[in-house]
């Protein structure tokens, strides 16, 4: 008896042992694996120059910046959208609109001249903007649990931070950019990072999700505060704003005396693509909010609402990441051309889900929508290279970011006001792009034509 017993004892603790190596060795491919994607993707953001000039440390920076957003986003659909009957889900999100959205259409003309007059602390600004979206996010959790109204002051402080961000980290870009790369690559590498890193966290928020409605809130907490280490980390240069000056949003113009404006303009160029692009991203925000209302009441083709939504998500995700992979890797060598292509694109699109209206038309207009929205910005971004003196350059980019943020608002406000008729909305989002068309085909003709040399460092 006892040598059976031993001989149990004997196989149980052989037994353990197998299970020890097993998990050690599986740790232990697990780390190796884990170490080669970090190399991997560190090699990948310093590529170019972008290790020396501190650009990499953006890309990551944006990248958990991104995550921790796409968390909040998550925990708000799961209360306001997802979790209601349509009609209550659309009211609750034009509450949201009202209270969150609203206050920061005053607040948008205020952000650029604010960030002007703070050039030397935009670390601590984006830094800031993290850690106050971190106290945001653990307040909601308490809040989301109890449905309590208070989410949505909550949810109104987080976007605002967040938009700020948004302006801070579009004025950083030039001053970290690698000689060797141009600007509208530059821009289009954070944005892309962004974008690989949302996709990551909208799985993880879901998983987080299944634990409880609050928990993606607590990842968004933990994310937001590596991220205010990560803004700290910049480098100095970032703070540097020796020789800047603001710059003003309009055209160049010339006064009697003959004596040009100068550095406080932007140019022509630069209204006509910070323009178009405003008119994509109002195009953009309408689809997000009518089609996401829409499909849920009328789903596309028979489908099941889900599947539709997942349809049109996809097709607005895939297009916009489609823009900022093809905006980080074409020469940019026509912008004012690009960004009227871009509305013609968009405009063509729309009048076709208007006429043929159907889930085919629906879903190429909301693939169109992403990726025309991202190549005018590529356009806006190698405009203000090209045309903006490198004094008033971060100002413009500042301000310019604050007005696209801005349109994208707007139209997200319509995309909730208009009834839940798809040709309606259709019909709307071509009568926008069609008066945009105009305005961009008229405005450059009446541009100057310039030389190929006019601009060597947008590529």
């Amino acid at each position: 008896m006892g040598d059976m017993a031993e001989a149990g004892v004997g196989k149980a603790r052989r037994a353990a042992s197998s299970v020890h190596r097993f998990a050690s060795a599986a740790a232990v491919r697990t780390g190796k694996v884990a170490n080669a994607t970090g190399r991997r993707i560190r090699r990948a953001t310093s590529a170019e120059g972008a290790g020396e000039s501190g650009l990499a440390k953006l890309i990551e920076l944006h990248a958990v910046n991104s995550a921790g957003d796409m968390m909040i986003t998550l925990a708000l659909a799961s209360t306001i959208f997802f979790s209601v009957p349509t009609h209550e889900a659309r009211g609750r999100v034009a509450l949201y609109l009202l209270i969150t959205m609203a206050p920061f259409v005053l607040l948008a003309p205020v952000i650029g001249p604010m960030l002007d007059k703070i050039p030397s602390g935009r670390r601590a600004a984006m830094a800031g903007s993290l850690l106050a979206r971190a106290g945001l996010a653990w307040m909601m959790t308490g809040a989301i649990a109890g449905a309590s109204l208070a989410i949505y002051p909550l949810a109104l402080g987080v976007l605002v931070a967040s938009k700020a961000y948004g302006v801070v980290r579009s004025v950083v870009v030039p001053r970290l950019r690698p000689p060797q790369l141009p600007l509208v690559k530059a821009n289009s590498r954070v944005s892309l990072a962004g974008l690989l890193s949302t996709g990551v966290a909208a799985a993880l928020g879901g998983l987080l999700h299944l634990i409880g409605p609050d928990w993606p809130l607590r990842g968004a907490f933990l994310i937001y505060i590596v991220g205010a280490g990560l803004a700290f980390a910049l480098p100095h240069t970032v703070d540097v704003a020796k020789g800047e000056e603001r710059a003003l949003l309009h055209a160049e113009v010339t006064p009697a005396d003959g004596a040009k404006v100068g550095l406080r303009t932007v140019g022509p160029g630069v209204v006509l693509a910070l323009g178009s692009e405003s008119a994509l991203r109002v195009l953009f925000g309408f689809l997000t909010f009518f089609l996401a209302f829409l499909v849920r009441e009328h789903p596309l083709a028979g489908l099941p609402a889900t599947a539709s939504l997942g349809l049109v998500a996809a097709a607005l995700g895939i297009g916009n990441t489609l823009g900022t992979v093809v905006g980080a890797w074409m020469r940019t060598k026509g912008p004012e051309t690009l960004v009227t292509l871009m509305v013609a694109l968009a405009f063509v699109s729309s009048l076709a889900a208007a006429i043929l209206f159907g889930a085919l038309t629906v879903v190429l207009l909301a693939f169109v929508s992403g990726f025309a929205q991202c190549m005018g910005k590529v356009g806006l971004d190698a405009l203000i290279q090209r045309d903006v003196p490198e004094a008033v350059r971060t100002s413009a980019f500042a301000r310019s970011e604050t007005v696209v943020q801005l349109t994208w608002v707007i139209g997200g406000g319509l995309g909730i006001v208009l009834p839940l008729v798809g040709e309606v909305g259709m019909a709307t989002a071509a009568a926008l792009m069609g008066v945009a068309l105009v305005w961009s085909v008229r405005t450059r003709l009446t541009l100057r034509p310039r030389h190929a040399t006019a601009a060597p460092d947008v590529a």
